[in-house]
């Protein structure tokens, strides 16, 4: 019942809530954001959802496209701007896929959406991560994040499909606000962001 339906109706009402009320910061981000990457304050990128379903993500851009000599993007630690990072430190980037949400393409919990081409990487147990809609948090962001390797990652995701619950979801969007306050998890040692995803080795 709650996955089935209510799940879909709280996303909706919550979201649409949120966004609202976070209208305000969102624009001072925008027009911050206008400044430091040339009049580009956002990130569009086709992502798998449920059933694989391909959408188009939005987030705050917090990184420039700077390249080199030879025309390639220099590694994201380079790109990153002040405030990018620090828009990534707060989760402030975040607040654009509550239009994902309200549309209809994720969730305010679930597995996180990860890159296209990782979709013939994945293994059978893998790809059952994409039989609910993917989050803008989910169980693997409060238990590591970004700092957790993707196996484990995976295991948290598959996890939290095979025990969806609104008690579960009530917990992970708790915790979720206290990660955001002591900003932990956000990174990988060494890294702007998580590695990439090389398929099972």
């Amino acid at each position: 019942m709650y996955g089935a339906f209510l799940k879909r109706t709280l996303d909706f009402v919550l979201s649409l809530t949120a966004f609202l009320l976070l209208f305000p910061l969102f624009f001072i981000v925008c027009l911050g954001l206008c400044l430091a990457n040339r009049g580009k304050p956002f990130f569009v990128q086709p992502r798998p959802g449920k059933n694989e379903r391909i959408f188009q993500i939005i987030k705050f851009k917090t990184m420039t496209d700077q390249k080199d000599a030879e025309g390639n993007l220099l590694p994201d630690a380079a790109r990153l701007t002040k405030i990018g990072a620090f828009v990534r430190k707060t989760s402030l980037d975040e607040i654009p896929q509550l239009l994902n949400v309200i549309k209809g393409d994720m969730s305010l919990i679930g597995p996180r959406p990860l890159l296209v081409q990782y979709l013939a990487l994945y293994d059978e147990n893998q790809k059952r991560r994409h039989e609910v809609r993917p989050g803008i948090t989910g169980w693997a962001q409060i238990n590591g994040r970004n700092t957790i390797s993707w196996q484990q990652k995976f295991d948290l995701d598959v996890w939290y499909v095979d025990h969806l619950t609104f008690g579960l979801d009530v917990k992970i969007l708790f915790l979720t606000l206290k990660k955001v306050v002591i900003r932990e998890g956000i990174s990988q040692t060494g890294q702007a962001t998580m590695e990439v995803f090389k398929g099972n080795e």
